[in-house]
């Protein structure tokens, strides 16, 4: 039931990977809309997701998830009756909102209901079908697309989560154990209302310059969302329950492995983002054709990712200098096609730099996660293992948005953008030096 959640919460993170350019022009919304249908439902997971953790702990993992199982379905049901660019934006970050109710409840569920020696056999599972979600996604959404299905096309995507979430609410009553909750569990409202103005401000900020202009307006909100951001770190300090615990961000290791881990995913998810855009608008593949061409990423992630599972605990913080060389190799690949062929370019000579680069990021997206807990205590497992899965969630928001921003915007985007993830990979490079030598053990 927690896996089906999460791969539910993954398929429609991507779907838009692909749809984005399609909904966009049917919505008549433009680039601006693009951009905002991934940064958006990102948004709001990854200032929630710390907080929807918080009310399962006040008011009982079970209830939590029902809410979010059944807001996230009403949500997606909302997102494909959409009817402009501006509900369509609303929806999807009511989406996100309940997919942020939704995930931390099952892990926490799992923790509860596995034995601490079995918990790291339950979490195994869960790489190679997230990965295998990772694939379907896209091509789930391509193929209902070109399909057309009863003349919904792209809204089809949306509105098969009736049946998924309904199943999943279901089984999600009958199964689930009942929990009463902690009440005197506090959540810090005000912290996650000036993270969430922070970056609604950077966003707003970022795509509505790009689209109309470095006008007065987004130059406002880019500085308004400095200014809160100012405030939110004031505020950790000060609250009893902060978002993140102060003591974590004295701590050297885990502080690099945040930073490393917003810059990569950020460089990832704009990567992601730019790669389905050139498969369709440069060289004119439906989005089927885009979704499979996107294809060997994922599957270089899977082999990736049970090879990671077990080198972590031996090769640490350098199987994560592996994964960053082997992406910087494959998006370097990529630039220098891009760079020679153009719009020229054959399907088949992007398969080995595309699923090169699924085999670095399978190699680093777990194991940046365990390196960074490396040496944490262990009472500040819960704030950290939240920040890191919070940071991630807004990572993927900013990092889509500035990427296509260059991809949108500038000559030569696409070699542009390439270059902009190449760099961003290498600054992690870096960064590795200061993380743990090793990852902290699974049953953490």
């Amino acid at each position: 039931m927690v896996l089906f959640a999460a791969i539910l919460d993954l398929l429609d993170a991507t779907i838009t990977n692909i749809a984005a350019p399609t909904i966009a022009a049917d919505l008549h919304g433009g680039n601006a809309l693009v951009q905002w249908l991934g940064a958006s439902y990102a948004l709001a997971m990854g200032v929630l997701l710390v907080v929807g953790g918080r009310l399962g702990d006040k008011f009982g993992r079970r209830r939590l998830f029902l809410i979010g199982i059944t807001g996230f379905t009403l949500a997606s049901v909302a997102c494909g009756l959409a009817s402009g660019p501006a509900s369509a934006i609303v929806f999807r970050l009511i989406q996100g909102a309940f997919g942020a109710l939704l995930i931390p409840q099952g892990f926490g569920i799992l923790g509860a209901v596995f034995p601490r020696d079995e918990i790291g056999k339950a979490f195994g599972v869960f790489a190679p079908a997230l990965g295998l979600s990772a694939i379907g996604g896209p091509i789930l959404a391509g193929f209902l697309i070109d399909a057309d299905l009863f003349g919904l096309g792209w809204r089809s995507m949306f509105l098969i989560n009736i049946v998924l979430g309904g199943v999943a609410l279901g089984l999600a009553a009958r199964i689930l154990p009942r929990d009463t909750g902690d009440r005197t569990v506090t959540v810090d409202g005000l912290g996650s209302g000036l993270l969430a103005a922070t970056m609604l401000g950077l966003l707003y900020g970022l795509i509505d310059g790009s689209s109309h202009g470095w006008t007065l307006r987004p130059i406002l909100c880019l500085t308004a969302g400095a200014v809160l951001f100012v405030l939110f770190c004031l505020r950790q300090r000060a609250a009893a329950s902060p978002l993140i615990e102060p003591t974590l961000l004295h701590n050297r290791g885990f502080t690099s492995g945040l930073i490393l881990g917003l810059v990569f995913n950020a460089a990832v998810s704009g990567l992601l983002f730019v790669l389905s855009l050139f498969l369709q608008d440069v060289l004119h593949r439906t989005p089927t054709q885009a979704s499979l061409g996107l294809a060997p990423i994922a599957a270089g992630i899977i082999v990736a990712s049970l090879a990671a599972h077990r080198l972590i605990a031996r090769l640490g913080r350098t199987l994560i200098r592996i994964g960053l060389v082997l992406t910087l190799t494959g998006v370097l690949t990529l630039f220098t096609l891009v760079q020679t062929q153009g719009s020229d370019m054959a399907a088949w000579s992007l398969v080995l730099p595309v699923f090169v680069t699924g085999l670095g990021l399978g190699t680093c997206f777990g194991s940046i996660y365990q390196v960074t807990l490396g040496d944490i205590d262990p009472k500040e497992s819960g704030s950290a293992s939240g920040s890191l899965s919070a940071v991630q969630q807004l990572a993927n928001s900013l990092g889509a948005a500035a990427i296509t921003t260059l991809y949108f915007h500038t000559a030569g985007g696409t070699a542009l953008s390439l270059a902009a993830v190449a760099a961003g990979v290498f600054l992690c490079c870096g960064l590795t030096q200061l993380m743990p030598r090793k990852a902290q053990p699974r049953h953490h």
